[in-house]
């Protein structure tokens, strides 16, 4: 296991442009499952390549294990990386792309049949060590593609959406196996994905980027309930945070906090009048949308995330609530959280 750190990393592809990371500054912990999350153009992949040695940092450092890396080959940084394409050999068996690592580092060959069977145990795989990859499904692709980067026992794992070319159901197992994979081998893991499920339900801490900056580094529950500016508010969530605009600030607050006035126990809760204009039924809740009426906000456009909703007729107006704590609250210029300060909402 080994500590992965970045001090002022920026990449510039083409002088003059924007950077496509600009002055990062980050630090994992030992053993901890990191993702960078951001939507495509936010630079995580590059970062995750600089990282990794497969493009270099226009400016600043990238150290492993407290050593700078900037000018080791990708080999000598002793990392492992997976591809959101499993870049498989397709004339080579599962056993023998799972010991490729090996014999390009010159292992011993006598090693390689105990090393590559105690990768493919730690995924389930020995069964198919002897079939070619069109032989086998995308999941199971997806493991051999991880096997064979356990089996050169790296320091730091990089994973670049590994699972973006699997269907749902399959992308939930799979990412079930990766949780249960990390606990075992508590390797320090840096994992990129646009999928904000996937950022949530596995990273220990959530890198936000955007447009080549750090937006918020922080727990799935710090990033979600206590987001650092607009951007962060709305990416994460779905439906994401209503942000109404106020005079000098913006006010957020989440769907699923946004409720009929009565089911908010709190004593201290903001009263809001909300005009249903569409009802969605998804199963296992509803979401309406529809505009405030009435005081300041009149107009405003707003969703509820509810369990329950049969009852609420399109077009009628309910009293609806937020508990005051749930309310955020942003600069309208820089769209960064501010203070939470008393409104007069009516």
């Amino acid at each position: 296991m080994a500590v992965v750190q970045t001090k002022n990393v920026t990449k510039v592809f083409k002088q003059g442009e924007l950077g496509a990371v600009n002055n990062v500054n980050l630090e994992t912990r030992e053993g901890e499952f990191l993702v960078f999350l951001g939507p495509s153009g936010s630079g995580k992949t590059t970062l995750l390549r600089m990282i990794a040695g497969l493009e270099t940092p226009t400016a600043g450092e990238i150290l492993i294990g407290g050593r700078v890396v900037n000018d080791l080959s990708p080999r000598e940084r002793r990392i492992a990386m997976v591809f959101q394409s499993y870049a498989l050999y397709p004339h080579l068996s599962v056993y023998k792309n799972i010991a490729f690592p090996l014999k390009a580092q010159k292992v011993k060959k006598e090693l390689h049949k105990g090393k590559v069977e105690w990768a493919a145990s730690l995924l389930g795989i020995n069964h198919l060590l002897q079939r070619k990859p069109r032989e086998l499904s995308g999941g199971e692709r997806q493991r051999v593609a991880l096997a064979r980067a356990i089996v050169r026992e790296p320091s730091v794992f990089l994973l670049d959406e590994p699972l973006s070319n699997l269907d749902a159901k399959l992308r939930a197992s799979a990412r079930e196996e990766l949780e249960r994979f990390h606990r075992r081998i508590g390797t320090t893991t840096i994992y990129v994905t646009h999928d904000q499920i996937e950022a949530m339900a596995m990273g220990d801490r959530i890198v936000v980027l955007h447009k080549g900056y750090v937006r918020q580094v922080g727990t799935p529950t710090v990033v979600y309930d206590d987001p650092a500016d607009t951007f962060v508010a709305t990416f994460l969530g779905s439906p994401p945070m209503n942000l109404i605009e106020d005079t000098d600030v913006i006010v957020g607050f989440r769907p699923e906090h946004f409720r009929p006035g009565e089911a908010i126990a709190d004593s201290t809760k903001v009263p809001l009048k909300f005009r249903v204009e569409n009802v969605e039924y998804l199963g296992s809740e509803w979401i309406l949308s529809g505009v405030l009426t009435g005081g300041r906000f009149d107009g405003k456009k707003a969703v509820s995330r509810l369990l329950f909703g049969h009852e609420f007729e399109i077009g009628k107006t309910y009293d609806f609530a937020v508990a005051e704590r749930r309310l955020k609250f942003f600069d309208r210029t820089s769209e960064k959280k501010v203070e939470a300060r008393a409104l007069a909402w009516q």
